[in-house]
């Protein structure tokens, strides 16, 4: 049975008139006419009584009239899907944050995605550091990171999308709570809550400030993530200093304040080198007007 035989007989099941079933194919109706006996001829019934004045289905004509809606339904919305994920409208795209990425950064790029592309599902990969995330992108776990520069290993992209200044969190309790701006500087005999990774691009940023400043800091805590180093923080454990989107996570007990000479730290969006997949293409357009592209940078 070939698709064309289906959408004839259609026709002329919703008409029940060879003659405008044909025009409305743009076919001859003899032509038609033959395609009807040929269908009949391999499902071995007849589908349509016919007389001289009239055309009428049979009860196997009208069985097979809506299953016939069905499966040109079905098929319609075939072609439309694959079009839509060819244009890359439509698809599942995995998307890698940081903690505080998540919590800053994702709300306002799902919502300007749900309304640019409203046929892409959204799967989300959080609270992964930037090694993980490069590992992750490698094996094709996830297809897109907001990370923290730089790459780990080869065959990741990164543009950088965001820079932030490096603020101090401290609890509200502390001596420096009141100041609404801090040097680096007075926190030379704090006690630092820090990220637990070795390969925390924050601690980095952060123990580079310090050593600009005259001192290394004091490691009294480490933390898993930025909730629960914000919590340290809250409970008087030591001071931290985190990235500025880190504002957007509200914790009572923890105040944050900007912070002179601290320098800054980026937000990257980092991909596969060499994919083309049109989905991903879409979704890492929306998340770069999202931000303002600051510049480009490969590591092969």
């Amino acid at each position: 049975m070939e698709l064309r035989h289906l959408r004839y007989f259609a026709a002329v099941a919703q008409t029940c008139h060879f003659g405008r079933a044909a025009e409305q194919l743009h076919l001859a109706q003899p032509a038609l006419s033959y395609a009807i006996r040929q269908l009949e001829a391999e499902l071995n019934v007849t589908l349509f009584n016919r007389t001289t004045r009239q055309v009428s289905l049979t009860a196997a004509g009208e069985f097979l009239r809506d299953e016939t809606v069905r499966i040109l339904g079905g098929i319609d919305d075939a072609v439309c899907g694959v079009r839509r994920i060819a244009a890359g409208r439509a698809g599942l795209v995995r998307l890698g944050l940081t903690g505080g990425a998540a919590f800053s950064h994702l709300p306002r790029f799902a919502r300007v995605l749900r309304a640019e592309l409203p046929g892409v599902a959204l799967e989300i990969h959080a609270d992964l550091l930037t090694p993980a995330q490069c590992e992750q992108l490698r094996f094709g776990t996830i297809d897109l990171g907001l990370l923290r520069p730089p790459a780990v290993g080869d065959g990741i992209v990164l543009q950088t999308i965001e820079v932030e200044s490096l603020v101090l969190a401290v609890s509200v309790d502390h001596r420096l709570a009141v100041e609404p701006v801090v040097s680096l500087s007075d926190l030379r005999s704090e006690p630092f809550v820090a990220y637990a990774s070795r390969e925390s691009a924050v601690n980095d940023a952060v123990l580079r400030a310090c050593r600009q400043s005259g001192f290394v800091p004091h490691r009294e805590y480490a933390a898993p993530g930025t909730a629960v180093l914000l919590a340290l923080v809250a409970a008087g454990c030591g001071v931290a200093v985190v990235p500025e989107s880190v504002r957007a996570l509200p914790l009572g007990g923890v105040v944050f304040r900007d912070l002179l000479d601290a320098g800054t730290i980026e937000l990257a969006l980092a991909r596969r080198s060499g994919d083309d997949n049109p989905v991903i293409e879409s979704v890492a357009a929306v998340l770069q007007a999202v931000f303002t592209p600051l510049g480009t940078g490969v590591v092969p």
